[in-house]
């Protein structure tokens, strides 16, 4: 790793195969921090592919490049039904090992952050195995609290994992409007 500093941007379909070969990476070396397994993520067609990555009223994912290199990701997803539009998704995020340490997870939510903001969302929330401590401490630094616990949320290779619920208000839910 050098000191270079990194460029957050919205992903886009030219970015489908740096995002899909992130994914399968950490499908397959990290399995309690991403849902699908590598078998279900090298299933996607290219289409699919493109798909995940196109930005439209309800979808972003966000990458952090150096350079060309793609080197970490998040997406942001948000209710298309009416009574849900007030809160976002944070999901899918992954920094290569090579990077981590040098803040590019936290740029990366507060880049989602700030377009959940820009939305008008009132709310971002994320789902988190407890066989990540590291990332529960990371989204904690950031903010978010736990509001509740899925046991047994995740299996990997038969071994339950309870997920823990964690949400980010963007406004203060104790000031009425």
């Amino acid at each position: 790793m050098n000191e270079t500093k990194p460029v957050i941007r919205a992903l886009n379909e030219q970015d489908a195969d740096a995002f899909h070969a992130m994914r399968l990476y950490a499908t397959e070396n990290y399995p309690a921090g991403i849902v699908p397994t590598y078998e279900e993520e090298s299933k996607l067609t290219p289409e699919e592919r493109k798909a995940r990555v196109r930005a439209t009223e309800h979808q972003v994912v966000f990458g952090a490049f150096v350079g060309d290199t793609l080197v970490g990701i998040t997406g942001l997803m948000r209710g298309s039904r009416r009574k849900l539009a007030h809160k976002g998704l944070i999901w899918g995020v992954f920094v290569d090992p090579a990077w981590r340490g040098a803040g590019i997870a936290r740029e990366l939510m507060e880049g989602a952050i700030a377009h959940a903001r820009a939305l008008g969302l009132l709310q971002v929330q994320l789902v988190v195995s407890v066989m990540n401590p590291r990332a529960q401490a990371f989204y904690r630094s950031c903010g978010f609290v736990r509001y509740g616990v899925e046991p047994r949320g995740l299996c990997i290779d038969g071994e339950y994992a309870d997920d823990e619920l964690m949400v980010l208000f963007l406004d203060d839910p104790a000031v009425p409007d």
